[in-house]
């Protein structure tokens, strides 16, 4: 067992379920999957939190062209979503929706401790509302009258509103920032807050009245709150806020979202833990946009989002993750293509891993009686694994740089293979070489258990072993006389 080596507290934005769940919702959850099982790996406990934001006017309005409730509306959406975990094989340990008794209670126990403290005023409100961001825009965020997210116009709304003062907070939200370079990344997106932030916040309308679907006000029924003072609560909701589980797990060390939504955990977020005395999350990551190969943005909005649960059951989840994770560079926007994903289904995941887990237990089968022989894993083939390199790739959240390094190594084990043609090697010779490559396979499913975690507990069912943890990446550890099983195809050409 790896000693125990702390905790590691990571979200991912709770998804919006006004309609199916879409590509770019699939790869944050992913993305944020390999990172929590990289964690689990390195001994430490993982609490890992998604859920559905099921509040405000967009959901309203869904429900009502749905003819359903809007409580009945989200039930079934948030079947989908659920879905969508199994399906990919996220490991979240819990799945938070806002209609939650729970979240609803946090919900206005902390606009209660906000407006208790002076931070809460009413007023009355007018601006451009876009009901696909659920919030109001200014006319010079807009690209050619349009919201620059949805491409829709939005509509000019007045009505009574709560406000709170964001303000208030801006110079220690400046601060932090400044001072903790780890707070937002990449490095651009943090460059990209703090340039907003020299201009001086308005204070946030965060109530509704116009219309019945969200949490009401403690304070004042004709009211709910604003979807996404609401919605930013989950991450202190899902922990139990304010009991244990909540003290062991806060502050956050990650929350993984999407580039549109930053100001919203970059600036409202703090503002409003800073109102409510709580400390602030450590680390805040942007991931970027998924782009069709003609270059438009995916979306649903805009009509072309991709089905990613049709894409597992196609491709199956594991090469759906490989692809996601190995060609978009976490924290940029990334192309997405059937083809390009059947490219590196056939010559990395079939031709360069399937084929090497093959060929090396046919010849154990066949010259060892489906046995590990005895033997020792070569020295050079072994320097070929740069373990602290794949860490410090990880640790930097570089997930496409760790893989294409673990698949580097791979790449090694079949030339060493091509090199040594253990086909023709007989007696100690032949046993260090079979002894070698299922040794190097037993690592090789340990470090790729975060990114393709199905693949990585059949090589290791195939090689008779369990899957270990990062504390068995090292070479020899391999007992000799373990039974192997039946070598099985892990992808099939397509």
């Amino acid at each position: 067992m790896v000693k125990f080596k702390g905790k590691f507290y990571i979200t991912t934005a709770i998804d919006y379920p006004n309609s199916a769940p879409h590509l770019g919702q699939a790869y944050e959850k992913i993305c944020a999957d390999a990172i929590a099982r990289w964690h689990r790996l390195q001994g430490e406990e993982v609490f890992f939190l998604t859920g559905t934001d099921e509040h405000g006017l967009k959901i309203q309005r869904a429900a009502e062209a749905a003819k359903q409730s809007p409580k009945e509306f989200v039930d079934t959406q948030a079947l989908h979503f659920r879905e969508l975990c199994e399906k990919l094989n996220i490991s979240n340990d819990r799945f938070i929706r806002t209609t939650d008794s729970e979240h609803i209670k946090v919900s206005q126990e902390i606009f209660r401790k906000v407006f208790d403290s002076g931070d809460i005023y009413k007023g009355f409100y007018e601006g451009l509302y876009c009901a696909s961001c659920e919030n109001y825009i200014t006319e010079k965020e807009l690209v050619n009258g349009k919201c620059p997210y949805h491409n829709k116009a939005p509509e000019l709304l007045r009505e009574e509103s709560y406000f709170f003062r964001l303000g208030k907070y801006q110079n220690q939200i400046i601060k932090h920032i400044k001072e903790n370079p780890e707070f937002i990344q990449p490095e651009g997106k943090r460059t990209e807050i703090l340039n907003r932030l020299k201009e001086p916040l308005k204070d946030l309308s965060v109530s509704r009245s116009s219309f019945r679907w969200g949490i009401p006000l403690p304070n004042d029924h004709k009211h709910v709150v604003y979807v996404w003072f609401d919605a930013l609560l989950n991450y202190i909701s899902g922990i139990d806020y304010p009991k244990e589980k909540f003290k062991k797990f806060w502050p956050c060390d990650l929350h993984n979202i999407g580039k549109d939504i930053l100001w919203f955990h970059g600036v409202i977020w703090p503002a409003i833990l800073l109102s409510a005395g709580i400390g602030l999350p450590k680390r805040i990551f942007v991931h970027g946009f998924i782009n069709l190969a003609s270059g438009e943005k995916m979306s649903k909005s805009l009509g072309n989002a991709v089905d990613p649960i049709a894409l597992a059951g196609t491709y199956g989840a594991d090469a759906l993750r490989y692809f996601l994770l190995r060609e978009i560079p976490f924290g940029q926007d990334g192309i997405f293509s059937e083809d390009l994903l059947k490219k590196r289904y056939n010559t990395e995941l079939a031709n360069e891993l399937g084929n090497l887990l093959q060929r090396t237990l046919v010849l154990i089968e066949k010259n060892c009686s489906s046995k590990i022989p005895e033997g020792k894993t070569d020295a050079e083939l072994a320097k070929r694994l740069n373990l602290e390199k794949i860490k410090s790739n990880m640790e930097k959240l570089e997930l496409h740089f760790a893989l294409a390094e673990i698949f580097s190594f791979i790449a090694h084990c079949n030339a060493y293979v091509n090199e040594k043609q253990p086909w023709k090697l007989q007696g100690e010779a032949l046993n260090n070489v079979l002894y070698s490559l299922a040794d190097s396979l037993r690592i090789i499913a340990i470090l790729l258990a975060p990114f393709i975690p199905n693949t990585s507990e059949k090589i290791s069912s195939q090689l008779g072993v369990r899957l270990g943890n990062i504390d068995e990446c090292k070479f020899n550890l391999l007992k000799s006389g373990a039974k192997t099983n039946k070598a099985e195809i892990l992808f099939r050409k397509i």
